[in-house]
């Protein structure tokens, strides 16, 4: 009884927090059209034209991604250098949008990401890797994110592989996207 009642209280504030209304509003995911990856012929790499719109990603596409322990001098210490795989830099500098659970990383640095897994669970607290998480770095003013508000975010996907300082995938431009 207990964990229905645990179900039912998540149910009810996950449709709060994806019905709320801010004073900045989201925009309107309706509005685009959901593209799915499609496959040139004679090719594995994803062909995706620029006259689509925002498209809609996920995290099984962000995994596509291996990494190599390279030692860094300064820090004297190794850190995981990505390989991005053919689908997802396919998506670089594409803009597109994503939905997981937001991460208040630092407020009075503005630093927030977005993430496959809810706070206890994420990259930074040992559930999964790097490519469980999207650097935000918004457009503009945006309000205050509540941790584990699951939320879509647009904006342009930006590959980092050589900044160790910042986050893998990065949404530059980002925006609060409504579905």
């Amino acid at each position: 009884m207990k964990n229905k009642i645990k179900l039912f209280a998540l149910v009810i504030l996950t449709g709060a927090c994806l019905s709320s209304k801010t004073p900045e509003s989201p925009l309107d995911a309706k509005k685009y059209k959901r593209v799915e990856l499609a496959v040139q012929p004679g090719s594995l790499v994803p062909f995706i034209s620029d006259a689509q719109g925002p498209i809609e990603i996920n995290w099984k596409i962000l995994a596509d991604v291996t990494y190599k322990d390279m030692y860094v001098k300064e820090l004297d210490a190794y850190y995981w250098k990505p390989t991005f795989g053919a689908s997802v830099k396919a998506l670089a500098g594409k803009e597109v949008f994503i939905t997981g659970y937001v991460i208040p990383v630092d407020y009075d640095a503005g630093f927030f990401v977005v993430s496959k897994y809810p706070y206890a669970n994420c990259f930074f607290c040992g559930g999964g890797g790097p490519e469980s998480v999207v650097d935000l770095q918004f457009a503009g003013k945006h309000r205050n994110y509540k941790t584990d508000e699951r939320l879509t975010f647009k904006g342009k996907l930006v590959l980092n592989a050589d900044d160790i300082y910042k986050m893998n995938y990065i949404l530059q431009g980002a925006v609060e996207f409504a579905q």
